[in-house]
Formats: structure tokens, C-alpha cells, sequence
């Protein structure tokens, strides 16, 4: 007798997003969905479709030259589902529709946006839906200072619209390639302060996450009454703007001080995770070597959980960092602003980040024994990038996503649907519950 699989919270979350690209690959591969006479490809509508729900911004295509208003809009409604959790609007639908929110509800909810209880998960939509339409409506709006004037009304409030969402959710989708250049993103802006203060400034407040904005919706500026988890992902975000900020100046010494500033800054946040670039990456004027390694180590931490960002989270690196820490000072506990951080915690954090990285390696050498007649890869760092890219859902490219074989299309998608749904949200998933085993002999091994 077969035994019946049970639906999980983890399994219903990753049953979801997989739902959700399926429906999103369908509808761009209707006629009217893009540019070209037909319909588009299945690879074309699914890479676009992951890319999109798990808020990447890696592209085959660009989305204004080839996409039409209604393929458009479906990538905007991927975006923002992906970017949220949709667990979150299907919350928000229920509650619209008079269901009642049962108990479990809220532990899919709960399990949607990573929270530490089942409880106050009403008051947290809430806050998430309320404060995601003001942050994405005044981005829209200031943005539109700027786009209004380049392309009209019509287009450039969609434009507006369009890039405040994408920057929010931390998608890193753009619609410029109206200007007639392909994968171009922002740099005809490298200089402008709308675009370089206001698009970065929606990708921070994107990646802190829920729980932070609650915390400070509660406590205000008041620090001390942060919880722990509040005050590492504020330190550990303020660190990983400032500190790239000033590796960037100093990298890129050939650009007018303004832009320098700008652009720097632009670039260190963009990378923690949505995809946007106002420097070229590649080909003429293409940044140092410095500067993409630094890229790269960004897209590998990214955002902050239980927000719109991916990679490996800002409080899991600062609780290694804190690990670290008090292994050097001789200290028995790991610990940070006068609290201990449960063992549990730092165990997760050095297993997530071990899985996270396997999984980039074994990508990594398959993407170049599949590409390594490919005359558009010229180096590893060109896979590395590419690599950490999708799997931090980044979107930012060396220009050689376009170029890449069908399998290679196939394990970025693989890399950017488990770096949305986690990592170790998917191998869970697959885990069938069995009884405790009884506790085997403990035997000491030696470490490094």
C-alpha cells in the first residue's frame, strides 16, 4: 500500500512558486504576449518566467524590445508575487473574500515569509502589503521626474511604474532597451542622482525584510529595543553599503566625482540582489576585475531574510562572522550586542551555507564542460558570475546569457528557482518524516 504524500507548508511553498512559473511560462507564450510573429518559444517564455517569480533579472531577451505591453505586465505580476511571496497576496485574497484564517493559513503563511511564530501573521501582511504599495508608489512617482521627460507620459510612467517595482522586489528588470539598445539597464544614468539614489534606495528597504520593518514600525529609532535579528541585518546591510562603496570609488579613478560617487554607490547595492547596473559589466569601458569580485561576493551574501532578496542572507553571514568572532576572543558562545546566539542558529547558518555552495560548484563545472565550446565564455569568472548571479537571484550578467546552450538555460533556472525557494526549503520538501533513529556513539574528529 502506497503511503499518501502530505502537503506540507514546505511542500505547498515549493509546489507554489513552481505553480506560479508554470502558469507565468503559459501566458508569455501566448500570441499577443511578444514582438515577434507567433508565439515565443518555450525556453524563451520559461526562462523569463523563473527569472521573473523568483525576482532574478536574468534575461535571453530584452524585455522592452521583445516582450508587448501584455507580456509586460504578466513579468510585472511575476515580479511583484515573486517579490512578496504569494503565499502573501493569496493571504490578502482570503482575507478579501471573507475566508477565515485558520491556524493552518498561518503556518503556510508563516512558512511563506520565514517567520520565527505563527503568530501576529494578519498584522505582518498587513504591514508588508501596506508597505509595499507606498514604497513602490512613491518610487514610481519620483521616478517619473526622470523617465517623463526621456519618453513621454505614457511611456515613461510605465517605465516609472515598471523599474519601482522590479527595484523594490529586487527583480532588476528594466524596460529601457526603448532607447533602442539592447541590455542596456541603467547606465545612459551612471551620473543622475534620481536614478542612483532612488532605485538603490528601494532595493535597501526591499532587502531588510518584514520583520525589520515591523520592528521599526514598533520601536522607531529607538536601537536598543531592536531585536538581535534587527540589529545584524542594519549593521551588517550599513557595512556592506559603505565598505564596497569606497572599494568602487577608489576602483573605478577615470569617472568625474559626481558620477563616481553615484555610480559606486549604485553599484554596491544593486548587487544584494537585483540586477540593475549603471556601469557596464562587460565589453567597452566595462568595470575593473576588483570590482566584479567584489560583485560577486555581494551576490553571494545578497539580502536580509524574510525580504524580496536572495543569497545567502545578511544575518546568516553575520552569524558566521559573529562565529568567528568567538572562536578568535576564546569565547565558549557566539555572541553579539550582549545576547548569545542559539547553537541552532549557527549550526543552520554553516549548513545553509555549505549546501548553497556545493550547489554553486557542481553548477559551475557543469555549466563549463556544457560551454566550453562557446566562444562567448572567455573565462571561469564569466560562469562564476553567471553562477552566483542565479542562484542569489541577482540578474546581473558579464553579457553572456543570451549566447548560452539550452542545458545551460535549464541549471540557471534550476539555480534561480532554488535560490528563491531556498535551498534548504526545497531538500526539506523532498524529505519524507521518520521515526528518530537512537543516538549513535560520539567520536571527536579533528578540524582544520
Amino acid at each position: 500500500m502506497q503511503r499518501k504524500i502530505r502537503l506540507t507548508p514546505v511542500r505547498l511553498l515549493v509546489l507554489g512558486y513552481l505553480a506560479i512559473i508554470l502558469i507565468g511560462a503559459a501566458l508569455l507564450m501566448l500570441p499577443g504576449a511578444s514582438k515577434i510573429d507567433g508565439s515565443a518559444p518555450f525556453m524563451e517564455a520559461l526562462f523569463t518566467a523563473v527569472s521573473a517569480s523568483c525576482v532574478t533579472g536574468l534575461v535571453l531577451q530584452d524585455t522592452f524590445l521583445y516582450w508587448s505591453v501584455f507580456g509586460q505586465i504578466v513579468i510585472l505580476i511575476l515580479i511583484q508575487m515573486g517579490g512578496i511571496g504569494f503565499m502573501t497576496v493569496v493571504f490578502a485574497l482570503w482575507k478579501l473574500g471573507g475566508k477565515k484564517i485558520g491556524l493552518k493559513e498561518r503556518i503556510f503563511m508563516q512558512e511563506s515569509v520565514n517567520a520565527p511564530a505563527v503568530g501576529g501573521m494578519m498584522r505582518l501582511t498587513m504591514t508588508i502589503l501596506v508597505g509595499t504599495l507606498i514604497f513602490e508608489a512613491l518610487g514610481a512617482v519620483i521616478l517619473c521626474f526622470r523617465f517623463i521627460p526621456d519618453f513621454g507620459w505614457g511611456q515613461g510612467i510605465w517605465i516609472s511604474v515598471f523599474t519601482s517595482i522590479s527595484a523594490f522586489c529586487n527583480a532588476g528588470f528594466d524596460l529601457t532597451g526603448i532607447a533602442g539598445q539592447e541590455f542596456a539597464s541603467l547606465t545612459a544614468y551612471s551620473g543622475d542622482p534620481v536614478i542612483c539614489l532612488t532605485i538603490p534606495l528601494l532595493i535597501i528597504i526591499g532587502g531588510l525584510g518584514f520583520f525589520v520593518w515591523d520592528d521599526l514600525k514598533e520601536n522607531k529609532f529607538r536601537f536598543r529595543k531592536y531585536a538581535l535579528h534587527t540589529k545584524l541585518v542594519l549593521v551588517t546591510t550599513a557595512a556592506l553599503i559603505v565598505i564596497p562603496t569606497v572599494i568602487i570609488i577608489i576602483a573605478e579613478n577615470g569617472l568625474p566625482w559626481q558620477e563616481r560617487i553615484l555610480s559606486s554607490f549604485f553599484t554596491a547595492v544593486s548587487p544584494r540582489t537585483a540586477g540593475f547596473n549603471v556601469l557596464p559589466l562587460s565589453g567597452t569601458g566595462a568595470v575593473k576585475e576588483g570590482v566584479i569580485f567584489v560583485t560577486i561576493v555581494l551576490m553571494f551574501i545578497g539580502g536580509s531574510s524574510g525580504s524580496t532578496a536572495g543569497g545567502i542572507k545578511t544575518n546568516t553571514f553575520a552569524t558566521l562572522v559573529a562565529s568567528l568572532v568567538s572562536l578568535l576572543t576564546g569565547k565558549r558562545s557566539v555572541e553579539c550586542f550582549g545576547r548569545r546566539i542559539d547553537e541552532e542558529n549557527v549550526k543552520n547558518a554553516a549548513q545553509f551555507v555549505t549546501l548553497y555552495v556545493l550547489i554553486a560548484v557542481i553548477a559551475t563545472i557543469a555549466i563549463c564542460l556544457l560551454e566550453q565550446n562557446n566562444p562567448a565564455v572567455t573565462s571561469l569568472t564569466d560562469v562564476v558570475f553567471e553562477v552566483v548571479s542565479a542562484i542569489g537571484t541577482v540578474g546581473l550578467t558579464l553579457g553572456i546569457t543570451p549566447s548560452l546552450c539550452v542545458g545551460t538555460e535549464l541549471i540557471l533556472c534550476l539555480l534561480m528557482y532554488l535560490g528563491r525557494v531556498g535551498c534548504l526549503t526545497f531538500m526539506l520538501s523532498l524529505r519524507t518524516p521518520s521515526e528518530p533513529a537512537a543516538a549513535l556513539p560520539l567520536e571527536k574528529v579533528r578540524i582544520g
